[in-house]
């Protein structure tokens, strides 16, 4: 019979190493989302509001919103295809291919932004065959593409890691096609997993900057989404409407953060 846990004593090197973590957490995390409150409510919240119904911000929450949805159905799939494949398969090269996976994490979205427009902007490689990409629509779904890629994968292929391959074997025994075998077994236990994968995706797309300033341009009515126009509205002194989008953009983040600790308790009490 094992012995009750003993409460944990708290002693000064705990005590210090705790308020040490908690003060960096607030100077990275907490201070400036509440400056940004603060800021916002100082500007008034009908003001923001109001300057959030600009043409411009409309449209630059509208195109976010677009390039969001995309992001969430293109990986959605494609992470739980090349999950499975980098999981459940065994290739030459698999490793390689695990690896190239993770290059939206170490690759500055500046630099992406640059790499797409050597490919399709002015005097690019595939310029001859007349594809407007660069400045344009497609430009930005593809930046938006390249820097989510990796968060579903990763998300459902940890959850096929752990789930090892037992009930999808069984499955097949009892004679289930592959297909059925995905559908009613596998599926089913990655939900969660790809959900959370879907959430960051969200996250992501809504905070993208770089690679959609660089390969679209931020042409107002045209290419400029939601976190460009920001940066447009304070270089132009329209304060009211850059604090606006920042409060209404941080504030769906959030949400998507209570989304993700709801999913991640909801896991764990199964």
């Amino acid at each position: 019979m094992s012995s009750p846990a003993r409460p944990m004593r708290w002693t000064k090197g705990r005590i210090a190493l705790l308020a040490l973590v908690v003060l960096y957490l607030g100077v990275v995390l907490v201070v400036p989302l509440g400056a940004l409150v603060v800021r916002t409510l100082a500007a008034g919240l009908g003001t923001a509001w109001t300057a959030l119904g600009d043409p411009a911000a409309l449209h630059g929450l509208k195109l976010t919103l677009m390039l969001t949805l995309i992001a969430v159905a293109v990986n959605g799939i494609f992470g739980v295809l090349a999950a499975v494949v980098l999981v459940r398969q065994r290739f030459l090269g698999r490793k390689l291919l695990d690896s190239i996976v993770d290059l939206p994490f170490a690759v500055s979205p500046v630099m992406v932004g640059l790499a797409f427009l050597l490919i399709f902007g002015n005097g690019g490689w595939l310029q001859p065959l007349g594809w407007k990409v660069a400045f344009a629509f497609p430009g930005l779904v593809i930046a938006t593409l390249f820097v989510t890629l990796p968060f579903t994968l990763r998300s459902v292929a940890h959850v096929l890691e752990e789930l090892g391959t037992t009930e999808e074997q069984a499955a097949i025994t009892l004679g289930a096609s592959r297909w059925q075998t995905f559908w009613h077994v596998t599926l089913p236990n990655i939900r969660f997993g790809l959900g959370y994968g879907i959430a960051l995706t969200v996250a992501r797309s809504l905070g993208e900057f770089g690679a959609v300033l660089v390969l679209g341009g931020a042409i107002s009515g045209h290419t400029q989404t939601a976190t460009t126009y920001i940066f447009v509205a304070l270089d132009e002194r329209q304060e009211a409407g850059a604090y606006g989008m920042a409060f209404l953009l941080a504030a769906v983040s959030i949400l998507v953060l209570f989304f993700l600790e709801r999913m991640k308790r909801k896991r764990f009490l199964r």
